[in-house]
C-alpha cells in the first residue's frame, strides 16, 4: 500500500463519528479512502470532520518511528480471520514479530481477579500451546490475561491486544510485560496513540481478541464479565469455544461453568485444545464434527452477559425516530441516546443501506418500503 493511501485511510478511521462499518462502506461507495475524504469535504451538511493531516501524519511517523509497522484491513499483512468480522478494524498498529499473526491463534482469557490455581492453569496451558507453535492472543489485563502472556512468552509466541494507544501501559503494573512482548511477541492498538483505556474500549479489544483467534479458552470468568463478551463475540463468529470447569462454589468460575453447560468444550490442558482446534480458518463450520458423538456439534449459544456493551450504531433506534415525515437531523439528534458523532455516524449508515434519505435543509426521511413499512407497523415518527 503506498503512503498517500495509507495516510488517507488512517485519517478516515481517525474521523469521530465514522466506526468500523461506515468506513467500510465509505470505502465500497468511493472506491478509496481519498475520494471518499474528498466527498466528506464536499457535503454540506458537514456531518464528519477528518482530523488535521498534519496530525494524522504525525501518529503515521511515531508508530514507525517506534519501530512498529501499520495494518490496514484489506492490505498485505491484514489477519483474513479479523477482516472476516464485520466490524473488524480499519486500521491497526503493530510493535514486535509479526510473523506471529499468520499462526494458529488461541485466545486465553479469564477473570481479572483470578486465583493462584486459575493463573496457574493459564501460564501451564500457554507455555504447552506457545511450544507446539500455537501463538497465544489475549487483552493483557490483569490476572489470567497476565498469566497466559507470561507462560506463552517463554517460547516467544505471545499477542496481546491493548485496549489504548501502543505507547500506553494497562494496567501499570504490566507495563514490564507489555514492554517484554512488544520486544518477543506481538503488540497490536487500534486505538490513536495517547489514548488512555476507557471502559468502552475493552468490548472493542475484546473483539479483536476473539476475531483474531481459532479457538477461545475462558478459565475463571463470572456471570457479569467482559470474559464472557469475548466468548460470545467468538461463538457468533464460528470459533471454538474452551471452558475450564471450576468450583459452583467460586463465583469466578459460574460464568465459565455456564459455558461448559451451554456446548463449550471441555478443557483442562492444552492438549484438549490442539486436539480439537482447527487447522486453518477455512476449517472453521458452521458445525463442526464431533469426535464423541460421531454427528454434527451445533455451533454454540453464548447469551449476552446482563448489562453487556450496547452496540456501535444503535441504528434500530434513530429509524424509530425517523418516519415518512421529514424530520430535522438536529430533532433526530436531541431525541436519541447516542452522542452527535455517533449518531451522525449511524444516520450515514442508514442512509448507506437505503434505509432513509436525506433531503435539503439538514432533514431526512424513511426512504420508499421503509416509509411503507412504518405506517403500517405504526413506529413513531419526531
Amino acid at each position: 500500500m503506498n503512503p498517500a493511501d495509507s495516510l488517507a485511510r488512517l485519517r478516515l478511521a481517525r474521523t469521530e463519528g465514522i466506526g468500523p462499518q461506515t468506513f467500510r462502506r465509505l470505502l465500497a461507495q468511493h472506491g478509496s479512502a481519498e475520494r471518499a475524504l474528498r466527498a466528506l469535504a464536499a457535503d454540506p451538511a458537514r456531518r464528519f470532520t477528518p482530523p488535521d493531516p498534519g496530525t494524522v501524519e504525525g501518529e503515521h511517523d511515531a508508530i514507525l518511528g517506534m519501530g512498529g509497522e501499520w495494518l490496514h484491513l484489506g492490505g498485505p499483512g491484514y489477519p483474513p480471520l479479523l477482516a472476516a468480522l464485520d466490524d473488524a478494524p480499519p486500521v491497526l498498529a503493530a510493535l514486535g514479530d509479526l510473523s506471529l499473526l499468520p499462526r494458529r491463534q488461541v485466545a486465553i482469557v479469564g477473570s481479572r481477579n483470578a486465583s493462584s490455581a486459575g493463573r496457574r492453569i493459564a501460564e501451564d496451558m500457554a507455555e504447552a500451546l506457545a511450544e507446539a507453535g500455537v501463538a497465544v492472543t489475549s487483552g493483557l489485563a490483569r490476572g489470567i490475561d497476565a498469566a497466559a502472556h507470561a507462560g506463552a512468552l517463554r517460547h516467544g509466541r505471545t499477542i496481546a491486544v491493548i485496549p489504548g494507544g501502543l505507547d500506553i501501559a494497562y494496567p501499570p503494573e504490566n507495563r514490564s510485560l507489555q514492554e517484554a512482548i512488544a520486544a518477543e511477541g506481538l503488540l497490536l492498538a487500534e486505538a490513536p496513540l495517547g489514548t488512555a483505556p476507557l471502559a468502552r474500549h475493552f468490548p472493542k479489544r475484546n473483539r479483536i481478541v476473539a476475531g483474531l483467534c481459532l479457538g477461545i479458552v475462558v478459565i475463571e470468568a463470572a456471570h457479569r464479565s467482559g470474559t464472557l463478551i469475548t466468548a460470545r463475540l467468538g461463538a457468533e463468529a464460528g470459533r471454538e469455544i474452551y471452558a475450564v470447569p471450576g468450583s459452583p462454589l467460586d463465583p469466578r468460575c459460574q460464568g465459565s461453568n455456564d459455558l461448559l453447560r451451554n456446548g463449550a468444550r471441555f478443557c483442562e490442558h492444552a492438549g484438549d485444545v490442539l486436539e480439537t482446534l482447527p487447522a486453518t480458518a477455512e476449517a472453521l463450520p458452521l458445525f463442526a464434527p464431533s469426535p464423541s458423538r460421531g454427528g454434527a456439534r451445533p455451533r454454540m449459544h453464548v447469551p449476552a452477559p446482563p448489562h453487556a456493551e450496547p452496540g456501535e450504531s444503535g441504528d434500530s433506534e434513530l429509524l424509530s425516530l425517523i418516519g415518512p415525515t421529514p424530520v430535522a437531523v438536529d430533532e433526530v439528534l436531541r431525541r436519541c441516546h447516542l452522542s452527535p458523532p455517533n449518531a451522525r455516524a449511524a444516520l450515514l449508515e442508514l442512509e448507506l443501506e437505503g434505509l432513509i434519505e436525506a433531503l435539503p435543509g439538514n432533514r431526512v426521511v424513511r426512504s420508499g418500503a421503509q416509509r411503507a413499512e412504518g405506517l403500517e407497523g405504526g413506529q413513531p415518527t419526531a
